[in-house]
């Protein structure tokens, strides 16, 4: 048991503390000193490689996650903490793969083009909805916390 919270929680980590790196330092940092090519280029260059550990992230949170409430018994022996963690993870998971398939992929490709302007209007979206994944996951460690104790 031991083992599969640690690597919940370091997935959670990694792919939380991505987002708040990219969203809180890299993002203000990057509009300051790039224009938008350059900028555009490193967002995608950035999310290349983050994905990568996204999708590496969201595996081990659900194989970890599932492991543990199979080893408590079930859904209907854990705690209502539990059964939130859960659907926020679900709603993260699906805003993640909108991003990456709906939006990351026409990113990479209008950069590769050199269209700047629609590369910044997906790169907008891409801001927005990683803005969001960022609150749940944030809500989603309170959760983690406080759920407990309020059971």
């Amino acid at each position: 048991m031991q083992f599969l919270k640690l690597f919940h929680l370091l997935s959670a980590l990694v792919w939380v503390g991505g987002m708040f790196f990219a969203y809180v330092v890299l993002r203000p940092a990057a509009v300051d000193m790039l224009d938008p090519p350059p900028r555009l280029k490193l967002w995608s260059d950035v999310f290349r490689r983050f994905f990568k550990w996204v999708w590496a992230s969201i595996a081990l949170l659900l194989i970890s996650g599932i492991g543990m409430i199979l080893l408590y018994g079930g859904m209907a022996h854990v705690g209502i903490h539990v059964h939130i963690m859960l659907m926020l993870g679900i709603a993260m998971i699906a805003i993640y793969g909108h991003v990456y398939f709906a939006l990351y992929l026409k990113l990479k490709r209008f950069v590769l083009e050199q269209k700047w302007k629609e590369a910044g209007e997906i790169l907008g979206k891409i801001r927005r909805l990683v803005g969001l994944n960022l609150t749940l996951g944030l809500i989603t460690v309170c959760v983690a916390v406080a759920g407990p104790l309020l059971s």
